[in-house]
């Protein structure tokens, strides 16, 4: 298992397709980029496909529920294209979200994990958002995973599932030490909500987390014309890490790459040798009365 990782995490800007070449083209550039520049592991954000709908008629992309189901035909597609671009860059690439038809005909925010080979797997999303659940019906996921790499096991927490801690907890005693985070949000709170609660998993589980942003308008969008955030790279808040748990960030709504060089040999040490345990004094909450009284 490789110790140390270079990560990429896009602020990915949401634009309107010329056709599928021109998709094609863009995340060829992007992928091209992050690896010329020695990343690994590359994260894309949440709904950052949604620019697809842009390539059907407007009264598809302008309908929240006519979308969802004309891009189930451009997602075989879409796998083949980041599988091919995992191999051709011998690198772990996770396609930001998905919405996928299953097979009950509701629709879940899938994150495809790419590894060097073109194998895929997924995460779904298991806490939705009010827009998820009341204007798009788009439905939640119901497990928890953790994926082997090179690099060791690693998470994914879909933009709000950042925010309940019991998630990540779950995909960290499972032996993750990298949990990714894509997110799509449409206001400065939202992007906040996600980047706290990102910083928070890295604080009490002493574990890398990875976030990455959409940026950009597309007004033409009823799912994604608002994209405001930044990406951003979080540790542990101890002995060789950043005083601020920040290891790296982008600048926020620009399009761009943020990089950062991981240790993941630092992580266990930080468990073992840190000035606090948080990791290892998480069972210690066990022992709280059940109410304040």
């Amino acid at each position: 298992m490789t110790s140390r990782l270079r990560v990429a995490a896009a602020q990915y800007p949401i634009e309107f397709l010329r056709d599928w070449a021109h998709y094609a083209a863009k995340i060829d550039c992007w992928i091209g980029e992050a690896a010329n520049a020695g990343a690994g592991m590359l994260l894309f954000p949440e709904y950052f496909s949604m620019e697809l709908a842009s390539l059907f008629a407007p009264e598809v992309y302008g309908s929240l529920s006519a979308q969802l189901h004309a891009l189930q035909d451009l997602l075989p597609g879409f796998l083949q294209l980041f599988a091919d671009q995992a191999r051709k860059n011998k690198a772990s690439i996770c396609a930001g979200s998905f919405p996928v038809r299953v097979g009950d005909g509701t629709f879940h925010n899938r994150s495809y994990l790419f590894h060097p080979d073109g194998r895929s797997e997924f995460q779904e999303k298991l806490q939705m958002t009010r827009f998820e659940n009341e204007q798009w019906l788009i439905e939640a996921g119901t497990e928890i995973r953790t994926f082997a790499t090179e690099f060791g096991r690693i998470g994914i927490a879909i933009c709000y599932d950042s925010e309940f801690p019991l998630i990540a907890r779950r995909q960290v005693e499972a032996g993750a030490d990298i949990v990714l985070v894509p997110s799509c949000t449409d206001t400065l709170a939202g992007y906040w909500r996600v980047r706290v609660g990102s910083q928070a998993r890295a604080l009490e589980n002493q574990c890398y987390v990875v976030h990455s942003s959409t940026v950009g308008s597309a007004p033409w969008s009823p799912a994604v014309d608002v994209n405001i955030g930044a990406a951003a790279v979080y540790t542990p808040i101890d002995r060789g890490f950043p005083d601020d748990g920040v290891l790296a960030s982008g600048t926020l709504n620009a399009g761009q790459w943020v990089y950062a060089d991981l240790d993941l040999a630092a992580i266990a040490d930080v468990r073992r040798n840190g000035q606090v345990f948080n990791y290892r004094d998480w069972g210690g909450q066990s022992r709280l009365p059940d109410r304040a009284d």
